[in-house]
């Protein structure tokens, strides 16, 4: 591409006349032919020329019709010979392609050319003020050449000339094209100044200087040329089309405004949700006040001791529940589920305790088994495979444009500030406001900053032996006619290249030219090949296209680069999905770059960078770094859970008694399970995460281990009966708790496993490794840790070391009793009974009512999202980067609207739907993002499309030069070759100069896409249009097409989020705007970020989604394993809501956000929840005692320590050290959350629970209570239930 700037426009059609001191009289030329050269090379001169009009050749009526049809009548008599109107055509092919997209601007432009080269009546509004001798061959030739003159035009004239153009757009450089023609800013750009800049001889182009004089009045007896103009919301021809709304607001209407932002949901002034659980809460406490008030006046009633306990039933009796009368059917069936799941645990236990070995080799066999598929175990660490799921709209619109259009490239970058300079103030030449010069825009920087540049185009890597350079990966558009690299940088400017840099006009006064015009010109006309200041340096890239100043400038205010305070430098490498080896050598080359920026200093610069494996590296890092954290967590807590399942009787049998190698062996149990669930699903060929790895563990263990202590101190607070044996005794306590551990543990399995219904991959794959390692877990505990379990007694009763079995222990006396855990005896003794209190059970309940209103209040406040600074460690280079972006980038990466394959291009109608020029549809695909950008605000579009279609119509144009072939051959002939044999490919026809259609569409299309821009085309289409269409059927159609723009700059997860959703808004109005009757293909956006933030469009859906359907799968296996204890099942689903709901309220108060490693965390945080709450239910419904606030006393007092001490002890040992992490997710989503998890849920497993279930548990099962008494009875067992 190259600039539309006029550049040779006027450079032989500023013709020149004799000076005259009198009037001239109409139809009277002032010049005829070209005679004389002018100082500016390849620049000719006007004869002077006085006298009438004279006919044109016939040769050159086709030329005069095409470029001035208005002159075209009669003799066609003129003021300009066949030779101007060459000069004329060729200077006006820059203008023709990037104008004439907007019919009645470039009519009107022409009108103003025309009258100037060939009116007959040029000398109305002409006036010759200097002219110079000249001698030539030609003795008919004038002997003067004409050297400066004055132009009158009408204002009218002017201003409707200006209104035609100002809005017309630039398709390939997403800019309005005025802006380039001006000199300057186009908010600055009036039709004044636009056409003082064309007629001046400073912009380098004109020969020389030409006066424009506006005026509707005649001056001095001049008549100012004030021809009819045509708007831009008219016709040029009776067939033709107005200029599209996107390069004439006149046709658009009024501009477009954005919905207003929505109103906040407030009361009063404050937030809703706030204010409606406030009153809701204070109602509730009125309300519960009301209850307790009531119930405590209803015993004082019936004469009952202020100090007899509140039953909290329906009648408020201060009876205790009587177990005489029939029991209810669904009591029976209870009681037999029960009885059943007892007798099958009780004789399970007994066998892996006679039978030990054989129990304990036939796990290790399974062990090994399922361990043994570890050897197909791969680990996903590509992001794309983590947070996208393959069925997912995104991933599967990214494959698409993968496929169709190559993936999108590596990227690296670099963000470079200069701390140390102060920066500039420029004074341009000859006059102009001084320009400040920010600090990384003074020369020196930029001199070192090439020099770094150099640097790393020349590091060289080294894979397998073989070297690998930045030219061998690099995106090189025009490769193999140009092998540049890709390189969006200040400096490609001056093609990176010191001697242009320094290239500067002067003489012993004054600097005319230097650095800082060239930069001044190029970041207002980026595609340009030849700047209009002294210099005449190109600002084109070297790679072939353009660098637009937002991509290359940071920290600027508004579009005033040259106050920049950062340069940006941007390596795009070509990505390859499909050759490995070419992968790997792009990742060489990109782990050489971090290795060179990492040791490069230079004080006068502060760099920050990153590379496309960066942020994988750094995890990779992070990953590993956190390993000894995870390790000593997981240490600390092996080292607790080893010392206090032990139970000591005195000094001297503390050897003996502890139970070290028991509590090693159960967590090796539990780390097993873990691999045993690894191997199980890398047999079939599920991949392995880091979340995996490192959250299950933590799950497993807390399950694990609680297990392990119910079971343990079961057995320490038990007394064998009367001519028990051990494994009697020991499948007896089995009976009594695995149906509770049964129960934790398949309400566990069962929710994670429904959880792996979830679309978000994160989450589906931690709930089957989750599920499996759960459930494998209960099994190894109830078959192989029962007989270790056995084993370890029966050592300890035959008085052997821990460890050391084959050693035997001090002395100990047979008659000490067998003392209680002191644990257990603060929770019976102290805890229960004062937890039960009358006064503190409202309190509680107050309390926590409490808290879950402030959490439902703000759970919808959570955020969305996650930041990718927390993903990198504390130390990471990455971050410096990531401030940079936020602090100094104008621009958002880039989006890509893509039209699937089955568009008909070839059409009338199918053009008019997605082209954004004259003929087009006001509501097509390139006028919908040019409307979206006009509201960038609100749509995140910044800017308006490179549209290649819109650029196609431009080059293919008959009046163009573009598109030309070989007579002979029919091949292409590009506009640079200079050959008689290349002629235009289109007529100079009316049907000619209509867009193409059918097969002639296709035919010039491959050679519009294979045309590389050159000075006399800037149209072309290789560089910036060669992957947007995919040409399928060997060239004979159109298949998918993209339309490229920029997102604003988007700093945070809620930008990138809602730049996504208005994007695919937008993408869905056009497809719907399309009228596709079969809706066989459609408009999608793409951009690389949308795969990863797809998930937040539906967390929440898949948060409520996942949460609840576990909640349903823990209510289901509740109900039936409670033996069908409905209400208790409930309460224990209500509980475990009010951990969730309160976790959410947490996570707003410690800013955690909302994203797949939280909502993973949120679904382990409903399993260990299950364990807090599970066990103390079961053990209130089956216990016997006679009212509701003695049966949760002794629940809480038997399951509340080993809870305590099996979860909340063991996880606070190894949640503290995870704070030591210098991973910032790590502090936030796992240190942050466990803690949470575990406090919430102790605090409502042991504190709310027991208090719910005193005030409104169900009543006692009569059938258990009458079938417990009836095993008791004539046993030791039958006094400790009646106490």
């Amino acid at each position: 591409m190259v600039t539309w700037r006029f550049h040779s426009l006027l450079t032989c059609c500023l013709l020149g006349t004799f000076w005259h001191s009198k009037e001239v009289s109409s139809k009277q030329c002032i010049w005829y032919g070209e005679c004389g050269s002018s100082p500016l090379e390849g620049k000719r001169l006007n004869c002077a020329y006085s006298g009438p009009p004279i006919p044109l050749p016939a040769e050159g009526h086709d030329l005069l019709q095409q470029l001035c049809p208005s002159f075209y009548y009669g003799n066609n008599t003129v003021c300009c010979d066949v030779q101007q109107l060459n000069t004329l055509n060729n200077n006006l092919q820059l203008p023709l392609q990037f104008l004439s997209r907007c019919p009645s601007c470039f009519y009107n432009l022409m009108t103003l050319f025309c009258e100037l080269t060939c009116s007959p009546y040029q000398s109305d509004f002409l006036n010759v003020t200097a002219t110079e001798p000249y001698t030539g061959p030609d003795p008919l030739k004038a002997n003067e050449s004409i050297t400066a003159m004055e132009y009158y035009i009408g204002e009218r004239f002017t201003n409707a000339m200006y209104n035609a153009c100002k809005d017309v757009e630039a398709p390939s450089s997403n800019v309005k094209a005025l802006g380039l023609l001006c000199g300057k800013d186009v908010k600055d750009c009036n039709a004044t100044n636009w056409i003082q800049y064309m007629f001046s001889k400073d912009n380098g182009q004109v020969p020389f200087t030409i006066t424009p004089i506006f005026s509707d009045n005649p001056v001095t007896s001049m008549f100012p040329m004030n021809n009819a103009t045509k708007g831009c919301d008219e016709s040029v021809e009776e067939d033709g089309s107005p200029c599209s709304c996107q390069d004439c607001t006149l046709v658009c209407g009024a501009a477009p405004q954005p919905p207003p932002s929505p109103v906040p949901w407030l009361i009063l002034g404050m937030d809703a949700m706030a204010v409606i659980m406030w009153i809701v809460y204070i109602v509730f406490l009125m309300l519960f006040s009301a209850i307790i008030i009531g119930s405590w006046c209803y015993r004082k009633k019936n004469i009952v001791s202020e100090y007899a306990p509140i039953d909290s039933n329906l009648a408020y009796s201060v009876n205790a529940t009587s177990i005489a009368g029939e029991p209810s059917y669904f009591d029976r069936i209870g009681e037999r589920l029960e009885n059943c799941l007892r007798i099958a645990f009780t004789k399970w236990g007994s066998f892996c305790v006679r039978n030990p070995w054989i129990v304990i080799l036939c796990s290790l066999i399974l062990i090994a088994i399922c361990c043994s598929g570890l050897k197909y175990m791969t680990i996903t660490t590509d992001p794309v495979e983590l947070w996208s799921d393959p069925h997912s709209q995104a991933r599967q619109e990214k494959d698409y444009f993968d496929k169709h259009f190559g993936p999108f490239f590596r990227t690296e970058q670099l963000i470079i500030t200069a701390p140390l300079s102060k920066g500039e103030i420029y004074s341009p030449y000859p006059s102009g406001s001084d320009i400040y010069f920010g600090p990384p825009l003074t020369f020196d920087i930029l001199v070192q900053v090439l020099k770094l540049q150099d640097a790393i185009e020349n590091l060289t890597a080294y894979y397998q032996n073989e070297s690998v350079t930045l030219k061998d990966i690099c995106l090189a558009p025009l490769a193999p006619y140009n092998n540049n690299c890709t390189i969006f940088s200040v400096l490609n400017y001056f093609q990176n290249s010191l001697s242009v840099l320094n290239h500067s006009i002067s003489d012993e006064f004054f600097v005319m030219a230097d650095y800082h015009t060239h930069f001044l010109y190029c970041v207002q006309s980026p595609a340009s090949l030849n700047d209009t200041s002294a210099l005449h340096d190109p600002c084109l890239g070297t790679f072939g296209g353009p660098i637009f100043p937002w991509l290359v400038l940071g920290g600027y205010d508004g579009e005033h680069y040259s106050n920049a305070t950062a340069l940006v430098i941007t390596l795009p490498v070509n990505n390859f999905y499909n050759d490995t080896v070419k992968l790997n050598k792009a990742k060489a080359w990109e782990q050489e770059f971090i290795t060179f920026m990492k040791n490069y200093n230079n004080p006068n610069l502060s760099i920050s960078f990153s590379t496309e494996r960066s942020i994988e590296d750094e995890l990779n890092r992070e990953s590993n770094s956190d390993v000894k954290i995870v390790v000593i967590s997981y240490v600390l807590m092996f080292i607790y859970i080893s010392m206090a399942l032990g139970e000591i009787n005195d000094c001297n049998s503390i050897l003996v008694d502890s139970k070290i190698a028991l509590g090693i062996a159960g967590i090796l149990i539990v780390l097993s399970s873990v691999a045993c669930s690894l191997g199980i699903f890398s047999y079939a060929g599920i991949s392995l995460t880091l979340i995996v790895i490192e959250v299950i563990p933590f799950l497993v263990l807390a399950v694990g281990v609680d297990n392990i202590y119910i079971i343990v101190q079961r057995y320490q607070r038990d007394e064998r009966l009367h001519e028990e044996t051990l494994d009697q005794q020991i499948g007896r306590i089995l009976g009594d708790v695995a149906p509770s551990i049964f129960l934790s543990s398949f309400s566990e399995t069962v929710a994670f496993f429904l959880g792996a219904l979830s679309s978000m991959p994160a989450v589906r794959t931690f709930s089957l490794f989750a599920g499996m390692a759960v459930f494998l877990d209960f099994l190894l505990q109830i078959t192989c840790f029962v007989s270790l379990f056995g084993l370890d007694i029966r050592r300890q009763e035959k008085n052997r070391l821990d460890i050391l079995c084959c050693f035997p222990g001090c002395k100990r006396n047979s008659e000490t009793d067998k003392p209680m855990s002191l644990l257990f005896q603060f929770f019976k003794k102290f805890y229960a009974p004062l937890l039960m209190k009358d006064w503190l059970r409202p309190i509680v309940v107050s309390v926590f009512v409490g808290i879950l209103s402030f959490s439902i209040a703000v759970v919808n406040k959570v955020e969305i999202g996650l930041d990718q600074s927390l993903s990198m460690p504390d130390d990471s280079y990455v971050l410096k980067y990531f401030d940079s972006l936020t602090e100094y980038l104008h621009t958002g990466p880039p989006v890509y609207f893509v039209v699937e394959e089955g568009h008909n291009y070839t059409t009338r109608e199918g053009q008019a739907m997605v082209c954004g020029g004259a003929g087009c549809n006001n509501n097509s695909l390139v006028q919908q993002i040019y409307t979206a950008a006009e509201m960038s605000n609100y749509t995140r579009i910044g800017y308006a499309p490179s549209s290649w279609i819109d650029d196609y119509f431009d080059w293919v144009k008959p009046q163009s030069t573009c598109c030309r072939i070989y007579n002979t051959t029919e091949q292409f002939c590009n506009a640079s070759v200079v050959d008689p044999f290349c002629i235009r490919c289109r007529e100079f026809t009316p049907e000619g100069k209509r867009k193409p259609l059918g097969d002639e569409f296709m035919r010039f299309l491959p050679m519009f896409l294979s045309d590389n821009p050159n000075p006399k085309c800037g149209k072309g289409g290789h560089a910036a249009y060669s992957s947007a269409v995919d040409l399928i059927n060997n060239n004979t159609n159109v298949g998918a097409t993209y339309f490229m723009t920029y997102h604003t700059i988007l700093k945070n997860s809620t930008d990138f989020i809602d730049a996504m959703k208005k994007a695919q808004s937008i993408a869905k109005n056009i497809t719907n705007d399309l009228d596709i009757t079969d809706k066989s293909y459609k408009v999608f956006p793409y951009s690389i970020f949308y795969v990863f933030y797809e998930q937040y469009l539906t967390i929440v859906n898949d948060t409520v989604f996942n949460l609840c359907l576990s909640l349903a799968a823990i209510f289901f296996v509740a109900v039936i394993l409670l033996g069908f204890e409905f209400w208790a099942a409930f309460l224990m689903c209500i509980t475990i809501s009010m951990i969730l709901v309160n976790m959410f309220g947490v996570m707003w108060l410690w800013s955690i956000s909302l994203n797949a490693v939280s909502l993973v965390n949120l679904v382990m945080s409903c399993g260990i929840s299950v364990e807090f709450c599970s066990h103390v239910t079961r053990a209130f419904s089956v216990s016997t005692r006679g009212n509701r606030v003695q049966r949760a006393e002794d629940a809480l007092a038997h399951m509340g320590s080993s809870v305590f001490s099996g979860i909340t002890l063991t996880k606070f040992v190894g949640i503290g050290v995870l704070r030591l992490s210098k991973s910032q997710i790590f502090n936030i989503f796992y240190f942050r959350m466990y803690l949470s998890m575990v406090i919430l849920g102790a605090a409502h497993g042991l504190i709310f629970l027991p208090v719910l279930l005193s005030y409104i548990g169900p009543q006692v099962n009569k059938a258990k209570v009458q079938a417990a008494l009836q095993r008791s009875r004539g046993t030791e067992q039958e006094r400790l239930l009646n106490h």
